[in-house]
């Protein structure tokens, strides 16, 4: 079978479908272990992106949760605490020791149904909730597991009520559905190529990339860039690992705004110029280059403002720490945490330029974010960026601080390149179009023995 499907070379999604003989719909069960996190990643856009997909190809979908939530517990009461946001009232170290005794010798869980009957409002959900047919349950299933495996270096079993055609983790987890095919999305190896920029424990980590590696039926990654780590670092056969690359949907409404209506929205919300910022979204972290991009963008010498959206997370302060060093320098620099999906894409619609010159990505979601919308963009050189944004963005040695500050000032001054850029990156998107996803999509499966067309 072919290995690797180039993004301006695949099938017709159109002549694709996800059925099993006899006319049934495929059904694939996907995990829900980023999902539920509050405020989502990357991986989180990966599987609400991947569960439409999915749905749209025909094939029924399950997902799978880990949330503290016991079959015993009554079907409304189940619904509520699913959707319910409140902080545990178990300190960590007591959950910890609870649930290493909870594991005792069982070797599979149990799921069960969450119904959804309407009875919980989730309106305030509509973002972010991917497209389902069923919601299992296995209590603290993903901290079960990760536990399980730290310890005893075993993995933990999981069976599903009603088996699925493929059970597709969306993770690396320590983890496997019962009696069902299994594949993962390895999405990078960045543990691995950039030790110094997490805090994986690496011997943890590799011990459960090489477990998948030898156990997995099949391996799926989103770029070429982590196909050939998966192949050469973990010395997974190539054939056993399949690019899909990954899509963006950004809903009509939002995308085709006016102008006008953009800039009253950024202005009223934070007091930006329309096209009179830099952007950078992503999490406050090593890899994303937030110290470099700063340092760029103050002796860059530009008149727009430098936008940081994103959260803090670990070594934070060592990233930022020029705002701190630099009297006066937070005017320039506007920080923000955290803003809705849709309040985002409105930001990204109003930037002068993205610029997302990250150390290292198994895809970059951001740039293609922003390439579809059609936004200039300054990147890297490095990992999967050239892939993805092909010569619609101006790339850059991420580690070069002089080369990050002259393509700020580039697209400061030069309005015939940003509306190139535009132009080419929106083409450049449509090879990462839904469709040309789905079809990549619809072609795995059916190599699995899943599908017809």
């Amino acid at each position: 079978m072919q290995a690797t499907e180039q993004p301006d070379s695949i099938e017709s999604a159109d002549t694709l479908s996800l059925g099993r003989p006899g006319g049934r719909p495929a059904r694939i069960a996907i995990d829900g272990f980023n999902l539920a996190l509050d405020k989502g990643t990357g991986v989180a856009t990966y599987g609400r992106n991947l569960s439409h997909s999915l749905k749209s190809l025909g094939a029924q979908v399950d997902l799978l949760y880990g949330a503290p939530i016991k079959a015993k517990h009554d079907d409304l009461l189940k619904e509520v605490m699913f959707f319910d946001s409140s902080p545990p009232d178990l300190h960590k170290i007591i959950k910890t020791l609870r649930m290493v005794r909870a594991l005792g010798f069982r070797n599979r869980h149990q799921a069960f149904r969450i119904p959804v009957t309407g009875a919980v409002i989730t309106d305030g959900f509509a973002s972010r909730l991917p497209r389902f047919d069923n919601l299992w349950n296995a209590y603290r299933l993903f901290d079960r597991g990760q536990i399980k495996f730290d310890i005893f270096r075993s993995l933990q079993k999981v069976k599903l009520p009603q088996a699925p055609d493929v059970m597709h983790w969306t993770y690396p987890l320590p983890m496997r559905a019962a009696s069902v095919p299994n594949i993962y999305t390895l999405h990078d190896l960045v543990p691995l190529r950039l030790p110094y920029t997490t805090l994986d424990r690496k011997a943890s980590y590799f011990g459960l990339m090489k477990w998948i590696a030898n156990t997995a039926d099949h391996i799926v990654t989103v770029s070429e860039a982590s196909r050939r780590d998966i192949v050469k670092l973990l010395g997974v056969p190539e054939d056993r690992v399949t690019n899909t690359y990954q899509a963006v949907h950004v809903p009509t409404h939002l995308a085709e705004r006016s102008d006008d209506e953009v800039a009253s929205t950024i202005g009223g919300a934070f007091g930006l110029e329309f096209r009179g910022y830099f952007l950078f979204f992503g999490s406050i972290e090593p890899k994303k280059n937030i110290g470099r991009i700063i340092e760029a963008y103050m002796s860059a010498g530009v008149g727009s403002q430098m936008v940081v959206v994103g959260a803090r997370a670990w070594r934070s302060a060592q990233e930022t720490r020029l705002l701190d060093l630099v009297p006066g320098s937070d005017r320039r620099i506007k920080r923000i945490d955290y803003v809705p999906f849709p309040m985002l894409i409105q930001m990204i619609r109003g930037a002068r330029a993205v610029v997302f010159p990250s150390l290292y990505e198994g895809f970059g979601l951001p740039v293609l974010e922003a390439m579809s919308l059609g936004t200039p963009v300054i990147s890297s050189t490095t990992s999967s960026i050239p892939e993805v944004a092909g010569d619609a963005a101006l790339l850059v040695d991420p580690y070069d601080v002089a080369a990050i500050a002259q393509a700020m000032r580039r697209l400061e001054h030069d309005d015939d390149l940003c509306f190139e850029l535009s132009k080419r990156g929106r083409r450049q998107a449509e090879k990462f179009s839904e469709k040309a996803y789905q079809a990549r999509l619809a072609n795995l499966y059916r190599r699995l023995g899943v599908g017809n067309c």
